[in-house]
């Protein structure tokens, strides 16, 4: 009789083990199977132009914010004036504006920088094209300085391909790129360049 109990006790134990691996505790979350794009965008985004970002600094609420980047990627932020932050994280940001307050005005501030809105990703295409202005990059697919140079309808007569500048903020810094379309255009002959947000391309004269 003992020995039918144990067994009954054994078999009861068993499912309530297997109920327990198959229950939700257990199963796989929804969101671990989502596209990680979302993820990728607020962790290693950069700030640009025209995005809306919140910061604030806990425990100093008349120095939370909400600004608006200008275009040449900075704010103006209470105590400390203008702050470059376009081309740096959110996280670069605050580490930024951390230190300027604690340099003069806080004891260990803690700062974060949150993105409220993003701005739509444009370059800019100037100088010898036959329609200068800026320009919206493809949602998903990534282009090169050719193709930019084709959206802005190509180059007029009395332009000149190798003599092209890119201009680009990276890590807060302005960067000026001198590149060669005519030789990037012979096939084979060059590697491509991909167009970023914010970067602004000048095609220049022909020099007769």
């Amino acid at each position: 009789m003992r020995s039918g109990i144990a067994r009954l006790l054994r078999w009861v134990v068993a499912l309530a083990l297997a109920a327990g691996l198959a229950s939700p505790l257990f199963a796989e979350r929804p969101g671990d199977a989502r596209d990680p794009a979302p993820r990728t965008r607020s962790g290693n985004y950069d700030l640009r132009p025209q995005d809306v970002i919140e910061i604030k600094v806990f425990q100093e609420d008349d120095l939370n914010s909400v600004l608006r980047i200008s275009r040449d990627g900075t704010v103006n932020f209470p105590l400390i004036g203008t702050v470059r932050v376009g081309g740096r994280s959110p996280q670069g940001a605050a580490a930024a504006i951390r230190e300027l307050l604690a340099r003069d005005y806080l004891v260990n501030p803690q700062v974060s920088v949150t993105v409220r809105d993003f701005s739509k990703q444009r370059f800019t295409v100037l100088g010898e094209v036959q329609r200068p202005g800026a320009y919206e990059l493809p949602d998903r697919d990534a282009i090169d300085l050719l193709e930019a140079i084709g959206m802005a309808g190509g180059y007029t007569r009395i332009a000149e391909p190798s003599r092209i500048t890119l201009k680009r903020v990276v890590g807060g810094r302005e960067t000026i790129l001198k590149l060669d379309a005519k030789k990037m255009a012979r096939e084979g002959d060059g590697r491509p360049v991909e167009v970023k947000p914010g970067d602004v391309i000048t095609v220049g004269e022909r020099i007769f």
